[in-house]
This record gives structure tokens, sequence and C-alpha cells, in this order.
């Protein structure tokens, strides 16, 4: 049984326990425990809720490896049903301080940091690296603090790179600040920057209202509050 009470949520529970008492009394209902319930007070909504930074910018890279056709792809620590979607069109290699360990066909995982990466200097022509720089050397997953994590994980992908290689990345976008411990928010003119050695392909946006913008100029994400931006870049 878990319950976490609060006061807005009492009405619900009140609601909640009738429910319960008019299910039980129904004919074939299961003889059910107290220690068995389990509230979820907060899904009937209008519409189907979802995280639009994770899935539009999931869907793009997604779309963005399976057209370019490449037969090996490599992602560092990104959001780990993406990771497994793309092992069903490409053989995946997953790089993260903390290993993904599966029995799933067409991933393999490697522990590494995003800050030493296992690879030569321009070798890995297809990489994806989704919400991820923006929490380095913070000390959020166990990383050594550090004010320049992203900055030097940017820099680390950029070497990484091949030639004629693509680099799918994603970060929230909006004015420049910190949130210790959890993340940062950079303007998308600081990631042009810190890719400098890259080309611009395509810039997408999800804006502070949540929409989907695609191939727009850097510039509108420049005033978000935290919005998130998806760059395509190739060396």
């Amino acid at each position: 049984m878990k319950f976490k009470l609060k006061l807005k949520n009492i009405p619900k529970y009140i609601s909640y326990f009738s429910e319960l008492r008019q299910y039980k009394r129904m004919a074939g209902a299961e003889n059910i425990s107290m220690r068995d319930l389990y509230p979820i007070l907060n899904e009937r909504t209008s519409t189907t809720s979802f995280d639009t930074h994770y899935f539009y910018q999931d869907i793009w890279a997604f779309r963005k490896v399976f057209e370019s056709g490449v037969k090996t792809h490599v992602d560092v620590g990104s959001k780990v049903d993406y990771v497994g979607f793309l092992s069903a069109i490409t053989q995946v290699t997953f790089i993260d301080i903390r290993p993904l360990v599966t029995d799933l066909a067409g991933l393999e995982s490697k522990p590494g940091s995003i800050l030493e990466m296992p690879y030569l200097n321009d070798s890995v022509s297809s990489l994806s690296c989704l919400h991820v720089a923006e929490h380095i050397g913070l000390g959020r997953y166990g990383d050594p603090l550090d004010p320049l994590g992203t900055v030097k994980a940017c820099k680390e992908l950029q070497r990484i790179l091949a030639s004629g290689g693509n680099l799918y990345f994603a970060l929230p976008i909006g004015r420049p600040r910190a949130c210790f411990n959890a993340h940062r928010i950079h303007s998308p003119d600081q990631i042009l920057e810190y890719f400098s050695d890259l080309k611009l392909i395509e810039f997408s946006f999800v804006n502070d209202k949540g929409h989907f913008l695609q191939n727009v100029e850097p510039g509108i994400g420049r005033d978000a509050k935290y919005g998130c931006g998806l760059f395509q870049f190739t060396k």
C-alpha cells in the first residue's frame, strides 16, 4: 500500500475509497487486500501528458539515424528507451559512467565518461548525446564537480566525430544559468561556440510552451526560460 498524503489530494483519496467500496460490491470483484492498495490519483487528465523535451528530441534523433542508414551508431548517456529503439534499426554502442545492463540484441554497453571517450580522434561516424551534457560537472550522477563540464563534454564529442559524420545533440536552451545540481541552461550561441569546429546542419527547438519547431534559426531560443535545442552537426 503506497500513500503520499498531501492536503490537495485529500478529496482524491475520498473519491478513491468511495470507488474502492463500490468496486468491491460488484459481481466478480477480486478479494482486495489492504496491502495491495495502490492509489493512482493524478492520471484522469483531459489529454495524454508527456515530457515534451524527451518526446520530441528522441523522435527527432531516431528519424535522423534511421534516414541516414548507418550500420553502427554510438550514443552517450541518452535516455535508455531511445537507445533501445535504436537497436532495432542499427548496431548501437551505449557509453555511460553507469553501464546499461541488458540482454537486448543489437545493443552493446560500455562504461565510459563523456569527458574521456574510449574512441580515437575522428573515429565515430554516427553519434548522439541527448539531454546529457548539461549535467556534466554538477555531481548529479556521481561525476566530479567541474564548472567547465559541459564545455569539456562538447569538445570531447567534437574530437571523436569522424569527418563527414553526424552528431545529434540536445540540451536545455534559453537564458544561461546553472541550476545546481540538476542542470545548466545554455544559449544557442554558447553551443555553437563549443562546437566551433563543426558545421551546423539543422537546429530545431522545443519552446517553453512545449511546441516543436523544426529547422529554425538558433536565435529563436535565446530568450527561452527552459527550451530544448536540437542540433545536428557534421565535421
